[in-house]
């Protein structure tokens, strides 16, 4: 069986398909055939050493993949041979609110993900995924799709049809947000330093379109457009950055939710920009099995199709990440492993 392994720290050039061995299965374990993978920007933190956790030893990187069910070890009752399903971004995070015990681990992350040929997991870490979706499609889901999800529907306050989404960027978590957003009846403004880019947004749904680099001031741009009021949620992804223009996008009682930080973390943010309106910030890290499932019934109700910009084959596991480095894809990017 093949696979990928990397040290963090080691960069892209340290990403290396090596043979590995087979193991028998435990106790609810289960061995999937791994199908896609997509990539997040997480997996360029791994690489290049600056994710929020170290391992001394390589691992196989990745948190994203689907595939189908091999084998079941003793005492599963989750799924079966032949099932098709998607690994959940913390294997120990079923449901309800997140924890230290919770969040110890994190495939891709500080133990092994989905970049191989197969995988073991505990039945536990294990999503079941709708006929509507392919391998590659679902693939997109445990990591951005969850993201996107816990912070418009779980983490804000209240959200509701006809209320205003503020995504950031076009990468996997703004852009399946767009989709989401859209298909629940909310308002959206998405942004971008690329016209052709925001062309494709308003061609999936997006109600309004800001070029950051155009308009500088694309927070003012955001309340001209909502009559003053502010969107009720932003997707802050960008970090010190942009973290200021987002706490002056929102609405009062809006939440700015924390996802990510391309620019890096850090800036400082006036307390009582947040305190006079009632505004709230929000860290959004990822979510639960029981999210991921959410998501994809509510994918497959709503006829969402993820939007995926470029496949790699499994082999050219390197040029996709040095695509998804680029920053020039319009959501995701997948390694299709079976193909």
């Amino acid at each position: 069986m093949r696979a990928y392994q990397i040290l963090p720290g080691a960069n892209i050039d340290g990403l290396q398909c090596v043979d590995y061995p087979e193991r028998d299965l435990a106790l609810g374990e289960v061995r999937i055939r791994v199908h896609a993978v997509s990539l997040n920007y997480r997996d360029l933190m791994v690489a290049s050493g600056n994710y929020l956790v170290t391992v001394d030893d390589p691992i196989i990187p990745c948190s994203d993949g689907a595939g189908e069910v091999l084998a079941t070890g003793p005492g599963v009752t989750r799924v079966q041979v032949g099932d098709r399903v998607a690994g959940s971004f913390f294997p120990y995070w079923a449901d309800g609110r997140s924890s230290p015990e919770k969040i110890r681990r994190s495939l891709g992350g500080d133990t092994d993900g989905m970049l191989a040929e197969e995988v073991v997991l505990h039945e536990d870490a294990l999503a079941r995924i709708p006929a509507s979706l392919s391998f590659r499609e679902a693939a997109t889901m445990p990591c951005a799709g969850v993201t996107a999800w816990n912070a418009i529907f779980v983490s804000s306050d209240g959200v509701k049809p006809g209320d205003t989404v503020l995504l950031l960027g076009t990468g996997g978590v703004s852009v399946l947000g767009l989709q989401l957003a859209k298909a629940a009846g909310l308002r959206t403004i998405i942004t971008s330093s690329s016209n052709d880019k925001l062309q494709r947004a308003r061609e999936l749904g997006a109600h309004h379109t800001i070029n950051y680099q155009e308009i500088l001031e694309w927070h003012e741009e955001v309340l001209a457009i909502t009559q003053g009021k502010g969107a009720n949620v932003v997707l802050e992804v960008g970090g010190k950055g942009t973290v200021n223009h987002s706490v002056s996008a929102a609405a009062m009682g809006g939440t700015v939710a924390i996802i990510g930080g391309v620019s890096g973390f850090g800036g400082e943010v006036n307390p009582a920009s947040l305190l006079a309106t009632a505004k709230r910030m929000v860290g959004i890290f990822v979510g639960s099995r029981s999210m991921l499932e959410d998501v994809m019934r509510f994918v497959d109700v709503a006829g969402i199709r993820p939007v995926i910009d470029r496949v790699f084959p499994f082999s050219q596991a390197k040029e996709a990440y040095r695509y998804m480095e680029s920053a020039s894809h319009f959501g995701k990017v997948v390694i299709d492993v079976a193909g």
